[in-house]
């Protein structure tokens, strides 16, 4: 199973210039993905740099037939001239989504910074080389230290969920309601965008152990190149954002999976964003 992970900056390259098929395009010549998830996809929001205000869930689902589109939307207001203005995540998956959900994460007030609530989108995708497994896509807060460290404690509350529903689970229904019991997998991936750098506490926070037998969460980037220091994944071309160079977007395996990572890698070449796509082979 091949998965990438992209910030694309509400689809805005290093030119300025927002451009969704520009995006889907990239996307498709770096891996020929499984399950892709993307951070910052906007619809509505005609005050984002470059913004017309375009559809990118609409377009970026149209981009990609054949794959399940889900949103994750974190901010949802109105816009001026009807409609609404929507920010979030999007998870697209050619392989059978057996369960969706989202995720409000935890946004602890902070007077000190400005952010918004962030949003965690979780699919259970059936793959046929390892088995059943959640992937979760996010994107943390950027300002605030406390804010991402809830967010990071947010993250393992529901990874260590899923290990307790394997453990303990629900009373079997079999009506194919919506109490119809359907197995959430142990096994998972969390990627995206979280907004600090490799051995910063946020960093650790994910790589924590657990006190209750929950399998731990491993980075993907140690478990396929130890030792060596993580791909930077921003300033690589935009240098007015990123005027120094450094890895802040990651993937974590849960360690049940983390023998099945064959290769991890950054993409250095694309600008058509600020950040780097990630690209992850389990095997």
């Amino acid at each position: 199973m091949r998965l990438l992970s992209w910030n694309i900056q509400w689809c805005r390259g290093v030119d300025g210039r927002v451009d969704v098929q520009r995006i889907a395009r990239t996307a498709r010549e770096l891996a020929d993905a499984d399950v892709i998830c993307l951070q910052e996809v906007a619809r509505g929001f005609d005050t984002l740099a470059g913004s017309a205000g375009e559809d990118q869930f609409a377009l970026l689902a149209q981009a990609f037939p054949g794959y399940t589109a889900i949103e994750g939307i974190a901010t949802d207001v109105p816009h001026p001239g009807g409609g609404r203005r929507q920010f979030g995540n999007m998870l697209l998956s050619r392989l059978p989504v057996r369960q969706a959900w989202r995720h409000l994460l935890p946004w602890p007030a902070d007077a000190d910074h400005a952010d918004m609530q962030r949003v965690a989108v979780e699919a259970v995708i059936e793959t046929p080389d390892v088995g059943d497994l959640r992937v979760t896509c996010t994107h943390l807060g950027y300002y605030s230290a406390a804010q991402r460290l809830a967010q990071c404690d947010g993250l393992r509350a529901l990874h260590a969920a899923a290990h307790a529903q394997r453990v303990k689970p629900a009373r079997a229904d079999v009506s194919n309601g919506p109490f119809h019991w359907r197995v959430r997998p142990q096994a998972g991936i969390v990627c995206g965008d979280f907004n600090c750098e490799p051995g910063s506490p946020a960093h650790a926070r994910m790589l924590e152990p657990f006190a209750d037998g929950t399998p731990a969460l491993r980075d993907a980037w140690q478990v396929a190149h130890p030792g060596r220091l993580h791909d930077a994944t921003v300033g690589l071309f935009d240098t007015v954002q990123w005027p120094r160079r450094f890895a802040c977007d990651f993937a974590f395996v849960s360690e049940d999976l983390a023998p099945r990572v064959a290769a991890f890698e950054v993409d250095a070449g694309s600008d058509a964003s600020d950040h780097q796509a990630l690209v992850l082979r389990l095997a």
